[in-house]
């Protein structure tokens, strides 16, 4: 293993050694508490242009499931097609490995996706100096190579990273199959091939997770999906859903446009997710801010608001939306038990609501997939 250097933009530097693909990396260096997810986590393309601290120490014990595709197009174990993290940061990577489910090593899929990995790292010391300054930008690079120390940061906020990860084409999902189209075909024959008997999602895909679509599906809707500047206003559907994603949410002013002209219909129904979260509220006057270090974790608590009831949550996301801007036909719909921050807003009168966590976990607890039901029953 040839050692490495994660320098952080304000000069701290972490000492480890490469166990992935050999080669200088940068990002936004964020931390994730959970325990397990490895390969949930690195596929979900929320975390695109970002380097990924896992604060629990052994990674890597039970390996890489098989990348697989379902009848539909979906990865049978993952959140997306590849990796989208810019590199994976732990503290002891575990070598062997045992699952059921296994077939390769968490080292050679690195390798085989050309994503760094270190290990050697004090992760705790690094979450430490996080959390105390807050997210900041990072550089891994090789101690035999120091003219990479050189390289200025990248600006992470400057980059509309929903656009790197967001489809390219229109997909449409029906139970196990799934048909893709031009995003110039014309509205009235996209309309013609939907199917007549099932309720139609049109799915604003800003990085979405496979199992985002697979919870849809599974509620036996009409998933059509398209990417996240697609004016959808004109084709068919019953509902609006607004998917997860990287990055600045203050980069996807058309996206933001397209939902608010949508909301002129009041009564259609509308539910998004973390990303989503953030483009409804913008849509409806608000504003967003970005959080000191985020919430990643499997352990968020959330109440929801005006009642007593709590909820263990899956999160990623590193900007939140600020209550006191919120229009008077909104409130907030959830709320963080331990910072306060939003996690969900709803509107007074029209079936538009959101939630800033993720219900369909994948990986980390399924306590609020019922979100989907109510979404689901809405639009029937």
């Amino acid at each position: 293993m040839r050692n490495v250097t994660l320098i952080l933009d304000d000069g701290s530097r972490f000492c480890g050694k490469s166990f992935g693909y050999e080669k200088p990396a940068a990002g936004e260096v964020v931390f994730n508490t959970a325990m397990t997810g490895y390969p949930e986590s690195l596929t979900d393309p929320s975390y695109a242009g970002q380097l990924m601290t896992l604060t629990y120490p052994l990674v890597g014990n039970y390996g890489v499931p098989p990348f697989t595709f379902e009848a539909n197009g979906l990865p049978a174990f993952m959140e997306s097609g590849k990796i989208h993290a810019e590199a994976i940061i732990v503290s002891d990577y575990s070598e062997a490995y045992s699952h059921w489910n296994a077939v390769e090593s968490l080292a050679d899929w690195l390798k085989r996706e050309h994503v760094p990995g270190i290990t050697g790292i004090d992760t705790r010391e690094l979450t430490k100096t996080l959390r105390e300054h807050g997210v900041m930008m990072g550089r891994i690079v090789f101690d035999d190579e120091p003219e990479a120390e050189a390289e200025p940061f990248p600006a992470y906020g400057e980059v509309n990273y929903v656009d790197r990860v967001s489809c390219k084409d229109i997909i449409v999902y029906a139970g196990e199959e799934s048909r893709t189209f031009a995003v110039g075909t014309p509205k009235d024959e996209l309309n013609a091939q939907f199917s007549p008997s099932l309720k139609k999602v049109l799915l604003v895909d800003c990085g979405v997770k496979a199992n985002i679509i697979r919870c849809l599906l599974k509620r036996g809707v009409e998933i059509v999906r398209v990417p996240w500047n697609y004016d959808f206003n004109g084709l068919r559907f019953d509902g609006l859903f607004i998917s997860n994603g990287p990055g600045d949410p203050d980069t996807c002013d058309a996206a933001v446009q397209n939902i608010r002209r949508a909301m002129q219909d009041e009564t259609l129904p509308i539910f998004g997710i973390c990303m989503g979260n953030q483009l409804l509220s913008k849509a409806g006057g608000a504003k967003i801010y970005k959080l000191k270090y985020g919430h990643r974790s499997h352990n968020q608590p959330v109440r929801m608001a005006g009642t007593e009831r709590c909820f263990i949550t899956s999160q990623n996301h590193g900007y939140a939306v600020d209550n006191n801007t919120l229009g008077a036909d909104w409130e907030p719909l959830f709320i963080n038990m331990n910072d306060g921050s939003n996690e969900g807003i709803r509107h007074k009168r029209n079936p538009w609501f959101s939630a800033q966590f993720h219900p369909e976990a994948a990986s980390g607890p399924t306590d609020t997939e019922f979100l989907f039901d109510e979404f689901v029953k809405l639009i029937n």
